[in-house]
């Protein structure tokens, strides 16, 4: 009886538990969302912000990210999440709105347009007391910029009676902090003149009324220390570092900037090795054992470990290594060597769920997607996006990019990505003045590297020469079509004006369609298609030959280019070399059918630590098959060419005057000097040139073969006003016909 009696209690515990159970498990569904205090966002609005879903189990966590998701919009100065039973009810205060910003105080047109542009956006939007500092640090930002180092803004909010706000800046702008002069401390490897050309930063001089560059800004200091660290990398100082940047205020009220610049000694690359897993397919990794085996020895630079972390990346772009992840690793041995190791591994199998870009104010956010190499729903590697960032940084349009990467709620395989980038202004406007031997010449332009916020470069420009007018117009896309590959269109006219030298006059206009890539590592292919429009006038005193070619010319022509670049850098490279070959074709001419051909080699390397030598070869081809080639067609060879004989005045002649040739040619071998090494802005060099102008397709009698040599030396010096480059040569071997000119100089400047 008592085992009966404890059976059923037992059973009626079971059954009040379950029961319990039920009604509690029942309690925790939703089954209603209320929301209270709204009154500009709709009811529907708000719960879609808080991700509550009805039917959903509700418990802590759930009513937590649902209170942070709604403070997140921006909407909201107080929310409120409670659950009654199977209701959840939101209760929330809205932030008032935005009605007005003004700005006082700037009186500049084009800073008060910048900062308008800024701020503008913020109307009509939440106001978010949490914002206005973020705002203020970025009218601060564009402020000094643009030299104002020392501006402060004070912020009025008034409440008006319909819940909204307006926002004064009350901005004291102060007087612009200019650079008098730049200085570096524990710089005795590379000249100040040589630094002085790489960093963006300039002094300032009272021509210089258009550039931003002279005014003292912190974020273009910050650019000015990567050029010059990584300048020094790619000589070889693997631990240059820029030990400090500081501005010192000066007598006349101007800031004096140092760079305190620590190089240390010089490495070159020792062993370099890699690991791969053993199921990774072997070949597909060999490109990496001849870019080590010609690396082992030579001197350290930084360009070869790009090309280094370019070869991971296209490994990384293989279906089979989608998820694969590569450490580098860098070891100084034997006090001046450094030996790499790459270790290439597989990584956790993750997906990219969603990509979010914000901060784009002003450019269109597809610019942004466009530069990424993965996308929502692509397998997620770190080498890759990685890769993805530098795109959007190198497009030179942000001041600044990040991310954020987060997992995803749905998916634990997934990943949220989140990109931020900080607008700047990316116009610009520059002019020039040059002076020298061949005469003056004037240029100025204007340029704009994200026009409508597309991306797309715009660039206008003016040249005026004692002989030559040209203008010219130009639109860049560097990413068209989505296909990683730049299409460009130029419209330009042009006017050159030899009438009193050699007694013609030739004026150009037309327009150019065309494109660069990178087809194979180091190897770019810059194909085009062009027309053109010419008129050709002559001189009562011009030859017989020239009053023949007067007339009008209409052409279309096909042009292409290839080039292979092993230079350490682009610019004053000191190791490798560089090819181009370009050729012209016609694809319509009414008049002469013209092709021209072109090959240009340059050799750079290093003896005696620190000094290059360079040889430069150029050769050029002219033929037309219907008639005689065109007198502005012609070769005639540029001054750098050949000094010690004066431009153009070398080669066959035709009553008199220099008619230039169908063959064109130039050796080129300098040297640097070790001489006045304790100036920082004087560099010496000796050169030896060799070349000619030959070959006259409508007459063999005024054909003219000899080869023209001279030697000499010359400086370039960093003056004051600009660059002064100054020759003294001898000739060698010369023709009595030919004009000489010992020395010849140029300097130039910028505003």
């Amino acid at each position: 009886m008592k085992l009966i009696q404890k059976s059923i209690f037992f059973i009626i515990k079971i059954i009040f538990i379950f029961i319990f159970f039920i009604n509690h498990s029942y309690a925790n569904i939703i089954k209603n969302i209320e929301v209270k205090g709204n009154e500009r966002i709709s009811k529907q609005t708000i719960i879609i912000f808080s991700e509550i879903k009805i039917n959903e189990k509700a418990n802590d966590e759930l009513l937590n990210d649902a209170l942070k998701n709604l403070y997140k919009t921006g909407y909201f100065e107080l929310i409120d999440i409670e659950l009654n039973s199977n209701e959840v009810l939101i209760t929330v205060k809205e932030n008032k709105i935005i009605q007005k910003i003004e700005i006082e105080g700037v009186k500049n047109k084009t800073i008060f347009n910048e900062i308008n542009d800024l701020i503008k956006i913020q109307e009509k939007t939440s106001f978010v007391k949490e914002k206005i500092q973020n705002t203020k640090d970025k009218i601060i930002s564009l402020l000094r910029s643009n030299g104002f180092y020392f501006a402060k803004i004070d912020t009025l909010i008034e409440e008006n009676e319909n819940k909204s706000v307006n926002i004064k800046y009350n901005i004291d702008t102060g007087e612009r902090a200019k650079i008098e002069k730049i200085n570096f401390i524990g710089n005795d490897k590379i000249k100040d003149n040589k630094l002085k050309n790489i960093i963006v930063s300039e002094e300032t001089k009272f021509w210089k009324f258009i550039t931003r560059n002279k005014y003292l800004d912190i974020d273009r200091i910050k650019l000015d220390e990567r050029l010059i660290s990584n300048f020094y990398k790619n000589k070889g100082y693997y631990n240059a570092e820029i030990l400090s940047s500081f501005a010192q205020l000066s007598s006349s009220k101007n800031f004096i900037l140092t760079f305190n610049i620590n190089p240390g000694i010089k490495y070159s690359f020792n062993n370099i090795s890699f690991v791969i897993p053993d199921d990774y397919t072997s070949s597909n990794f060999d490109i990496f054992l001849e870019i080590f085996a010609n690396l082992k020895g030579k001197r350290y630079s930084l360009s070869s470990i790009e090309k280094i972390i370019k070869e991971i990346n296209n490994i990384a772009l293989l279906e089979e290594y989608q998820f694969i992840n590569a450490k580098y690793n860098e070891e100084i041995v034997d006090n001046n060597k450094i030996d790499i190791f790459i270790t290439f591994e597989d990584t956790e199998k993750l997906y990219i769920e969603r990509i979010n870009v914000f901060g784009n104010y002003i450019t269109d956010e597809k610019v942004v997607r466009n530069s990424l190499i993965t996308d929502e729903g692509d397998p997620y590697n770190e080498l890759l996006f990685q890769k993805s960032i530098a795109n959007i940084k190198s497009r030179n349009i942000f001041k600044s990019v990040n991310r954020e990467i987060i997992n995803s709620e749905k998916n634990k395989n997934s990943r949220i990505i989140n990109i931020t980038v900080e607008e700047k202004p990316t116009g610009e406007i520059f002019a020039g003045l040059g002076a020298g031997t061949d005469g003056t010449s004037i240029s100025a332009g204007i340029k704009e590297n994200n026009y409508l916020g597309k991306g797309i470069g715009l660039s206008a420009s003016a040249l005026l020469s004692e002989s030559n007018v040209r203008g010219l117009f130009k639109v860049d896309n560097p990413n068209f079509n989505n296909t990683d590959r730049s299409v460009s269109t130029t419209i330009e006219s042009s006017t050159r004006d030899m009438m009193s030298k050699s007694g013609y006059k030739s004026s150009r206009t037309g327009f150019s369609l065309g494109t660069s890539f990178e087809q194979y590592n180091d190897f770019f292919l810059s194909p085009s298609i062009s027309t053109y429009y010419e008129t050709i006038d002559t001189s009562s005193n011009a030859s017989d030959t020239k009053k023949k070619q007067k007339g009008n010319y209409f052409e279309t022509l096909f042009s292409y280019g290839l080039t292979v670049n092993k230079l350490n850098q682009n610019f004053q490279p000191s190791d490798g070399y560089r090819t181009t070959f370009k050729q012209t074709i016609p694809l319509y001419s009414a008049d002469d059918v013209t092709f021209r051909h072109s090959l240009n080699m340059e050799k750079y390397f290093t003896y005696a630590d620190d000094l290059v030598f360079s040889a430069n070869f150029f050769a050029e081809a002219v033929n037309s098959i219907d008639e005689d080639v065109r007198i502005s067609k012609r070769v005639f060879l540029p001054s750098r060419k050949l000094r010690g004989f004066t431009p153009g005045k070398i080669g066959p002649q035709d009553g008199g005057e220099y008619i230039g040739g169908n063959y064109g040619s130039a050796l080129n071998l300098t040297s640097d000097l070790p001489i006045f090494n304790e100036s920082q802005y004087i560099d010496f060099n000796i050169f030896l040139d060799f070349a000619n102008v030959w070959g006259v397709d409508y007459s063999t009698l005024l054909d003219d073969s000899k080869i023209r040599s001279a030697t000499g030396v010359g400086f370039d010096w960093f003056t004051p006003i600009g660059p002064l480059t100054f020759s003294l040569a001898y000739p060698l071997i010369r023709e009595h016909t030919d004009e000489t000119e010992t020395l010849r100089f140029n300097i130039g400047t910028s505003f």
